[in-house]
């Protein structure tokens, strides 16, 4: 089963500044504010939705063909992203922007000073799957994931006329779009992919009522948090998977991604939703144990170890022979 997975590409520069911000302004000056900050750290991460998602199926063996723009200064990003599994022959490079970035401060008192980037992202839209899908002898199911909206929209209409099957997973992109653009981009999907705030959103801007989204989508995969995940298909009895145990909790970000991913990657295994649900929890698990959304380690092993003790022995005997 090929996959194509759009969506963002970025770095994040995160850096830390020992004092306060609040120290540095002056009441009377805040019409002309100019400072800088001597940092004692910097930590550059790899990011962006559709390259996160994208690098946990690879980690999985599911060979995911990653659909972005990304800057000249890809070359390292792209280096990592192909030696862990991902296609990134479909990147699009552009001529004169950078990769998109996230540049944060954060100081003593956890605030923050950060700026995004948008950069080579907005070239996007200038992607068209029909080249992806000829690079790759077709496409069975492409995610579109948060990215430049036009993009977002143009290959949602794409996947329509050309009878490609697709996955809405609106993501943070949601805060910015209205109910038009939401209607557009969810009717028809195959999954339709949210976490419980936002499908609550999704709701208020369409207007629709979760029974007239669930006639408009194939599956309504909906993540609860600590609790797990709900499938749910119109018609038909809902289905529920927990997490798997965590050993600590070191950082949230990236969470919803490694659960797509592992899901996305059951479904090219071809195994049952639920079963699929599960892989994409313990996925998750291995991400919120991690500083970092691309910082972790699958090692097959204890990957199974704790997917047994969560999931059965059923389960993982089923799982076991896709992951090698």
């Amino acid at each position: 089963m090929r996959i194509a997975v759009t969506g963002s590409i970025a770095t994040d520069h995160l850096m830390t500044f020992p004092g306060r911000f609040a120290d540095q302004f002056v009441a009377d000056q805040l019409h002309t504010v100019s400072l800088s900050f001597l940092v004692d750290n910097l930590d550059v991460r790899r990011g962006g939705v559709g390259a996160n998602i994208a690098f946990g199926m690879g980690q999985l063996g599911t060979k995911p063909i990653l659909v972005g723009a990304a800057g000249s200064d890809f070359d390292e990003y792209r280096a990592w992203l192909d030696r862990h599994g991902v296609d990134t022959g479909s990147v699009r490079i552009s001529e004169t922007l950078h990769t998109a970035r996230f540049v944060c401060t954060t100081d003593a008192d956890h605030n923050q000073i950060g700026s995004f980037y948008t950069g080579a992202m907005s070239e996007a839209r200038l992607i068209e799957l029909k080249t992806v899908a000829d690079r790759v002898g077709g496409l069975d199911l492409v995610l579109i994931g948060a990215d430049d909206p036009e993009a977002m929209l143009r290959h949602t209409e794409e996947c329509r006329s050309r009878a490609i099957p697709f996955a809405a997973d609106f993501s943070q992109q949601i805060a910015r779009m209205n109910g038009d653009e939401i209607r557009i981009l969810l009717d028809g999907a195959t999954y339709l992919f949210s976490n419980e705030y936002e499908k609550g959103l999704i709701e208020s801007k369409t207007g629709w009522t979760d029974e007239e989204i669930l006639s408009r989508v194939g599956h309504r995969v909906t993540t609860l948090g600590s609790q797990g995940v709900r499938i749910e298909r119109q018609g038909e009895d809902p289905i529920e998977v927990g997490c798997a145990e965590e050993e600590r909790k070191a950082d949230p970000t990236g969470v919803g991604d490694a659960f797509r991913a592992g899901f996305l990657s059951g479904l090219a295994w071809g195994v049952s939703l639920e079963r699929a649900a599960q892989v994409g929890c313990m996925l998750a698990t291995l991400v919120i144990e991690t500083v970092g959304t691309q910082e972790y380690q699958l090692r097959r092993a204890h990957f199974m170890d704790r997917f047994t003790k969560a999931y059965g022995d059923a389960a993982a005997e089923e799982v076991r022979k896709h992951l090698g």
